[in-house]
């Protein structure tokens, strides 16, 4: 709490700080009311770019452009007073170079008010990640899976199997000495997300990689059962709010096909009401 009793959001250095301590629970957000729930559960909200996908009904993530992301993150940022929100940079807004990367960068966090931005990549970014931290910008690294890099991967498939382990471990140690806070761990065997969480000194996030992770991320259209269009693996159910909704929406449709909605209570009558007079003083 700060001196005026508002809650203070955590920032990167607090979760940094975490490594090993308590699990950080991280889910994504795209709305208001959905960061508000968040909120009050969470210690990172993520604006993930699948909102390409989960809202937008895109194919991939590849599609979303940076207005998406800054208009999705004012949203989210309405709805959050305590966790420390993070917001993806889209696909091609930071790989050209340092500067693009710090000058997008830069834009998310000024009209967002985010407390950090995402990209993906290990090795090949590690010098864009210092180059954004030496200038003031939190980053929070991505590497495994990167859903950017899908049709490089040849589709959604597990990394870092075998040999390919020393590979994802070079990358995560890569970014944890550019300066990243946090690194997200993405579809990677249940040993090799222990083995780097063990080996790097920041926080690693899993979303399809181990418990031992330091804390999880989950696609909240995924774990509240509103996104169908594939099941991952890694996804737990804890709710199915899309059948829900299929069957509420049902049920309206055939109260209003049948004129039983809407009823007495939901419509106007013809007298006006009586005037509520002031109380006398």
């Amino acid at each position: 709490m700060s001196a005026t009793g508002k809650q203070i959001a955590l920032t990167p250095p607090q979760v940094a700080s975490s490594k090993g301590g308590n699990p950080l629970v991280c889910l994504t957000a795209y709305s208001t009311p959905m960061a508000r729930i968040a909120d009050r559960h969470c210690d990172i909200v993520l604006v993930g770019d699948s909102v390409g996908m989960v809202v937008h009904g895109l194919e991939s993530t590849l599609g979303v452009t940076l207005d998406m992301m800054i208009l999705h993150g004012q949203a989210v940022r309405r709805g959050l007073e305590r966790s420390l929100m993070v917001v993806d940079m889209p696909f091609g807004s930071y790989e050209e170079s340092p500067q693009q990367a710090f000058r997008n960068a830069s834009r998310v966090m000024r009209e967002t008010g985010c407390g950090a931005v995402k990209l993906e990549g290990g090795q090949s970014m590690a010098e864009t990640i210092r180059f954004l931290v030496a200038r003031g910008i939190p980053v929070m690294a991505h590497v495994g899976l990167t859903p950017q890099a899908v049709n490089a991967f040849g589709g959604y498939v597990v990394q870092g199997r075998g040999e390919d382990g020393k590979r994802v471990l070079l990358d995560a140690q890569a970014v944890a000495d550019a300066g990243a806070f946090s690194v997200v761990l993405e579809k990677v065997p249940d040993t090799l997300g222990r083995q780097i969480t063990e080996q790097v000194s920041i926080p690693t996030i899993g979303i399809g990689a181990s418990a031992a992770c330091d804390g999880q991320i989950l696609v909240v259209d995924d774990m509240l059962g509103m996104f169908d269009a594939f099941r991952p693996k890694f996804v737990k159910r804890y709710a199915e709010l899309g059948e829900m909704a299929d069957e509420a929406v049902a049920a309206y449709a055939r109260e209003v096909r049948n004129r039983s909605f809407p009823g007495q209570e939901h419509v106007f009558g013809d007298a006006m009401p009586k005037q509520v007079r002031e109380p006398s003083s």
